[in-house]
């Protein structure tokens, strides 16, 4: 995904979010089918209302789409080409990386008490020990954060 990019725009260069409504927007995106669109639809809405929401998402599917609607048929039709096959790996590689960036830049906004640490720790646990699916840890770890708010009342969680 390209987190560390709409990060660095977003609420870096433009202030247009703050580092929690970014982290919002993204966990949105994240709970839905399609993140990079629900996300930057829901980006939109924050900056400038229904019309903002229209650009965005028009803005960053489209070229996307017409990237895949161009390039996937040559991708297919030459994919043995040694060159190809090397293309691949290399956006493998990238994909990688990004996901790690935006691991990184996510948890540096997330992760603010104790408890967050604990849960990151005991979900990247679980996950690696039992494979289990990724709308159960979310639900199992939002059952953790709503028991233990009212106790905690973390003043670096953004509640309005």
């Amino acid at each position: 995904m390209i987190v560390p990019f709409l990060e660095q725009g977003l609420v870096q260069q433009y202030g247009w979010l703050n580092q929690r409504e970014f982290l919002i927007a993204v966990a949105i995106g994240m709970i839905s089918p399609g993140p990079v669109v629900i996300t930057a639809t829901f980006v939109g809405y924050l900056v400038a209302g229904f019309w903002g929401s229209l650009v965005s998402t028009v803005g960053i599917f489209l070229p996307s789409f017409l990237l895949v609607l161009i390039v996937a048929p040559l991708l297919a039709r030459h994919r043995g080409n040694p060159n190809v096959q090397g293309f691949v790996k290399g956006a493998y590689a990238a994909a990688i990386g990004t996901i790690l960036g935006a691991c990184i830049l996510l948890g540096k906004i997330a992760i603010g008490d104790w408890l967050t640490i604990a849960v990151a720790v005991v979900s990247l646990a679980v996950l690696f020990r039992w494979k289990v699916s990724n709308p159960m840890l979310i639900a199992a770890t939002a059952v953790v954060g709503l028991i233990a708010y009212p106790w905690l009342q973390p003043a670096w969680v953004m509640v309005k």
